[in-house]
């Protein structure tokens, strides 16, 4: 008997390329919450709209007869935040919106609720060869990654209460075919041969591809041993960021042109321009433990770092 999953969030990043997924495997039908009437759902699923995440939210109709939702909706983090009060804002959607849903996910008889949180729960960056794990004190450091700790907190709380199932999966930087923001631009970058200050730069960063973070929550979704868990995903390889520059390079079959510029004059320079926290992710570490991950399911990541990276900038060249 093939089981109803409701993903949130279906026209995302995330959200988009899961419902693709899973609407091309039988085991599953799957039914897409979307804000916009305009959307057309990939073959093999279908769309209900119920429009912003919100604390007043009506899942009611999307939620019938499902067995597990897979909540990916949210407010996204925004790295020139112009909101009077952010925190509030985020509040808003990703805690009393997220909870709005899942307490209807809930009453109407949900079987497993996957949150789809972030690793900026866990903080901004590691230790050298010191990764974050799961069961690490969270220490986020935005106001994104407070609202997804907060929201945790409430599903933890709920889960408890109700007897609904909670899976946890925080991931690193997502890349894939369509991500957009800052690895956009640093693929744009590359492409067009501009010299990139980062040679000199040692550090090491997880990230994880959109179809190992995919598969890993197609996982979740049918693994009893994910109820309970609070998961980290990565390709569980780990590139410093002139690594990345040049497989994205090769991957490109263009040449890198990286500058040997000394971290802390980048720093510097970065923080009288005021774009110190774009500067800290390409400087910094942080790298994820998925040992844990791994363990629990047998679980490996299905595509490499390179092949991942090479599906990516395929698209960006078309």
């Amino acid at each position: 008997m093939s089981e109803c999953v409701l993903i949130t969030g279906a026209t995302g990043f995330v959200g988009g390329a899961l419902t693709a997924r899973l609407a091309r495997d039988a085991q599953f039908v799957v039914r897409a919450a979307t804000r916009r009437y305009d959307w057309g759902p990939p073959v093999g699923s279908e769309a209900v709209v119920v429009g912003d995440l919100a604390p007043d939210s009506d899942f009611r109709l999307a939620l019938a007869g499902v067995h597990c939702v897979v909540h990916t909706a949210a407010r996204v983090h925004i790295m020139d935040d112009r909101s009077q009060n952010p925190l509030a804002e985020y509040r808003r959607v990703n805690v009393a919106g997220t909870l709005a849903l899942a307490r209807q996910a809930a009453q109407a008889g949900v079987r497993r609720f996957i949150f789809v949180s972030s690793i900026k729960v866990n903080g901004e960056s590691t230790p050298p060869a010191q990764p974050f794990r799961a069961s690490d004190p969270a220490r986020p450091l935005d106001a994104y990654g407070l609202s997804k700790l907060e929201a945790e907190a409430e599903l933890l709380g709920l889960s408890a209460e109700t007897g609904m199932e909670l899976v946890i999966v925080r991931p690193p930087l997502v890349y894939g075919p369509g991500v957009g923001a800052n690895f956009q631009r640093l693929m744009r970058w590359v492409r067009k041969g501009v010299p990139l200050p980062f040679a000199a730069i040692d550090n090491r960063r997880s990230l994880v591809g959109i179809d190992n973070l995919v598969d890993l929550i197609g996982v979740c979704i049918r693994h009893p041993a994910a109820a309970g868990q609070v998961l980290l995903a990565s390709d569980d390889e780990d590139v410093s960021t002139p690594e990345l520059i040049r497989k994205l390079a090769t991957a490109m079959r263009v040449r890198a042109r990286l500058i040997p510029v000394p971290p802390g004059l980048l720093r510097f320079a970065a923080s009288v321009a005021g774009n110190s926290a774009a500067v800290s992710r390409l400087c910094d570490s942080l790298q994820v433990d998925v040992s844990a991950t791994r363990s629990l399911f047998g679980w490996k990541p299905p595509v490499s770092l390179d092949a991942g990276l090479l599906r990516t900038v395929g698209e960006l060249a078309a």
